[in-house]
């Protein structure tokens, strides 16, 4: 790289201390506005950065690297996600990307919980009652829900995030049952004492509660589809803090505005920030503006992991967050 220090554009604004670093150990251009760069934005970054730090919320796709200059080396995204890049895209043009695995798992797999509570229990409905000034006071049939205890959970997705949901879904009396591209080790069942289906359709069938945990990639698009929504139980609660694009949303709405399923938990969306407002209507579904890893200690630890990253590519090593076209 020609320069002394590499230039470095964030596109939207990480936490103080991590873009003092950032200032501190490269010529970084920052996003004091923290409003999502254009397309157009995008594009004459890319001519002219060496080190590119976007986020969920960029779409680094083909067309947008075709513009790349020779000085783009790496894409560190702030995100665990990858779905917003090309990553094949980016490997063909001798661009390495980076992520930040592993620092979002406790927390996105306590949002997970409190959706699974907070459907079940309608504490949303119950919490609007409460401060409405209606309330006339404790009744025996009121803003009744559904114990959790003893029913079945289907983990969609047993990777890091997946398994931290089942350890807290064990703590809550669920039985932990999952389906995954690849079986994990007995091990890992053993500890979870958790249940393996190869037949995703055959799993679906059969739970009470359904977690969404998978990343959102090709062969996931709508992988709960119109055909397997159907498949679930009408009482079944969905719950997605993964990737909207894994749902099939419009069929979706269609069952629970029907009345066929119990309800959905969702902090993500097909078309975010989009929400369809059929979704926003309806009782029994909890809508959350994608905050499932938003903590400071999670958002803080993110920053860190791009940083290393970039000190450990400019220093001529392999990033240890390294993503490549066949992990995605």
């Amino acid at each position: 790289m020609a320069r002394s220090r590499p230039l470095v554009i964030v596109t939207r604004k990480l936490p103080d201390p991590i873009e003092t670093r950032m200032r501190e150990l490269f010529d970084a251009r920052l996003n004091d506005g923290d409003q999502p760069m254009s397309r157009a934005d995008l594009v004459e970054a890319v001519k002219s950065v060496d080190i590119l730090v976007p986020t969920v919320t960029d779409r680094i796709d083909s067309a947008v690297l075709a513009h790349a200059g020779p000085g783009l080396k790496l894409i560190a995204n702030y995100g665990t996600g990858v779905d917003n890049i090309d990553v094949e895209a980016a490997y063909k043009r001798g661009i390495t990307v980076t992520n930040t695995p592993g620092v979002l798992t406790e927390d996105t797999a306590d949002m997970t919980m409190a959706l699974i509570l907070a459907v079940a229990r309608r504490i949303v409905p119950g919490e609007r009652l409460a401060r409405s000034g209606d309330w006339a006071g404790w009744s025996p049939t009121s803003m009744l829900g559904t114990r959790i205890h003893g029913k079945r959970i289907g983990i969609l997705g047993m990777g890091r995030i997946g398994a931290a949901v089942a350890r807290r879904a064990r703590g809550f009396g669920l039985s932990v049952h999952y389906h995954n591209r690849r079986r994990v080790h007995e091990s890992v069942e053993a500890e979870l004492e958790a249940t393996y289906w190869e037949s995703l359709d055959q799993m679906l069938a059969r739970m009470d509660v359904v977690s969404v945990n998978c990343p959102h990639t090709p062969g996931t698009f709508h992988l709960l589809s119109a055909r397997r929504l159907k498949l679930l139980r009408p009482h079944a609660i969905l719950v997605n803090t993964a990737r909207g694009e894994v749902v099939d949303e419009a069929a979706l709405t269609r069952m629970l505005r029907n009345g066929e399923l119990g309800g959905a938990g969702l902090d993500v969306f097909e078309h975010e920030p989009a929400i369809n407002p059929k979704l926003r209507d309806l009782e029994n579904v909890v809508l959350l503006p994608h905050m499932g890893s938003a903590t400071t200690e999670g958002r803080m630890a993110m920053g860190e992991k791009v940083i290393i990253n970039i000190k450990t590519f400019i220093d001529g090593h392999r990033p240890p967050d390294r993503v490549l076209p066949s992990m995605v």
